[in-house]
């Protein structure tokens, strides 16, 4: 009634037309009002096999997910944001141009029973790191898998944040891997298939680089690359677990440190995992994925994890304390 009212002085004709857009306008910033911020990575909102490790809590660890091949568990990955998942480039080695054969299961603590409240998800397409040479123990084994729809966040499925610039982790710093892999070499893990845990120390990296020494001026430690586990043995991510997160937890937030990549055998004496370093390559994610949450320490916080004490490298092996798988 107001706009057949306006004298034709005032140019009635365009506020017929004005009006219907203000309005869309205020729809939309409604809209923008109302659309709920992605939930702060890195915090699990808990419910109260890796080699030599221990079952986890139902959503202790809500970004892993399973990357599955044609149906079953191929390889683990880390949730970013609600489009986009960071694992192991060699998950696809051959198979770049196969996404129909991927998708990814978000959710599911047991693999066997994933429940009603997981979700799988198509993959769209998967970006390798551009250096990755497709050569296993290769520098940058690292891919961002984009999810054909964006996922719903629940507290079985949230965001792990990447590391920021003041993040350092020092020998001996306790982190955590977890995965659905092999308990042992040639043993899958057994039904119902828990999620595993295991607590990882990191190791100096120049003592992991004579542990790998090839001999002749080759190291097989590259500068992108860093070694967590036991000089021991006994306890080590195995095949399956590919692609999962080496998770480090720095002021109450967890942060993925690394991507497990590589290794020599599992949970074999003298040969840790080898892991993709994030904070390598955190500017290539963070120019792919929009929206990728960063943490660090606050200031005064000290050095990022728990320093421990002396290196591990001439200490002697300790006990067995479960198992990853």
């Amino acid at each position: 009634m107001a706009i057949s009212r306006t004298p034709p002085a005032l140019g009635g004709g365009c506020l017929r037309i004005l009006t219907p857009l203000l309005l869309l306008a205020s729809i939309a910033t409604l809209d923008a009002a109302y659309t709920p911020a992605p939930p702060a990575c890195g915090k699990p909102q808990q419910l109260n096999r890796v080699v030599g490790g221990e079952d986890s809590a139902d959503a202790e660890w809500p970004w892993v997910v399973s990357i599955q091949k044609n149906g079953t568990h191929h390889c683990a990955g880390s949730l970013l944001t609600s489009r986009w998942v960071v694992t192991a480039a060699h998950c696809f080695k051959g198979n770049m141009n196969k996404p129909l054969q991927f998708s990814v299961l978000l959710g599911a603590w047991q693999l066997g029973n994933p429940g009603s409240r997981s979700q799988e998800v198509g993959v769209a397409w998967v970006q390798p790191h551009p250096v990755y040479s497709w050569k296993e123990g290769s520098r940058a084994d690292i891919a961002l898998v984009r999810l054909e729809h964006p996922i719903q966040f629940s507290e079985r499925i949230l965001p792990i944040c990447l590391p920021d610039s003041s993040v350092h982790l020092p020998p001996n710093t306790d982190c955590w891997i977890a995965g659905w892999g092999s308990v042992q070499d040639g043993v899958p893990l057994h039904h119902p298939q828990t999620l595993q845990k295991l607590k990882v120390p990191i190791i100096d990296s120049e003592i992991c680089s004579r542990l790998y020494w090839q001999g002749a001026g080759q190291g097989a430690i590259t500068e992108d690359m860093l070694c967590a586990g036991y000089l021991e043995g006994e306890r080590d991510a195995c095949l399956g677990d590919s692609g999962g997160p080496l998770m480090c937890q720095v002021d109450g937030t967890w942060l993925l440190a690394g991507i497990i990549s590589w290794g020599e055998g599992c949970a074999e004496r003298n040969r840790p995992g080898v892991y993709i370093s994030l904070t390598a390559h955190r500017s290539w994610v963070q120019k792919t994925v929009q929206g990728v949450q960063l943490r660090g320490r606050s200031q005064g916080s000290g050095l990022a994890g728990r320093r421990g004490r002396a290196p591990r490298a001439l200490r002697a092996p300790r006990a067995v304390q479960g198992r990853l798988g």
